[in-house]
């Protein structure tokens, strides 16, 4: 089993444009995956609809993993996200995720709550908008 940690889902996610979101959907995240962020529910296609927006808004970024915790099936940590938006205006996020892992270790769900330490009102949503 090769364990996706969030870093790199992320890094494939929203910095890695020379990959297909869909390959890196698939890369880290199981057929059936569902995330709740900030107390809202989000299927497989709601959170394609998430990515595929921050694809669009976001230039550049890094992910700073303060703490990992793999369980067997069960993955937590605290990381922060530095986002710079094609505007030009940046972002940082601090967020506290809790997942299930699948056998074969991509996640099948994560429950995360964000604190924004940088940004505008307006960026408030970045971790669920679509």
């Amino acid at each position: 089993m090769t364990l996706t940690r969030i870093e790199a889902a992320l890094n494939d996610l929203l910095f890695n444009r020379d990959l297909p979101l869909e390959e890196a959907v698939d890369r880290h995240f199981a057929p059936d995956y569902r995330q709740r962020t900030d107390g809202e529910w989000a299927d497989r296609a709601g959170f394609l609809d998430h990515i595929g927006h921050l694809r669009g808004i976001v230039a550049d970024g890094r992910v700073e993993v303060h703490e990992e915790l793999c369980d067997g099936s069960r993955y937590a940590d605290r990381h922060t996200c530095h986002v710079t938006k094609t505007d030009g205006s940046t972002v940082a996020m601090e967020v506290y995720v809790f997942a299930d892992l699948t056998p074969d270790g991509r996640f099948r769900r994560i429950e995360e709550t964000t604190l924004m330490l940088q940004g505008s009102d307006a960026d408030r949503d970045l971790g669920s908008a679509r």
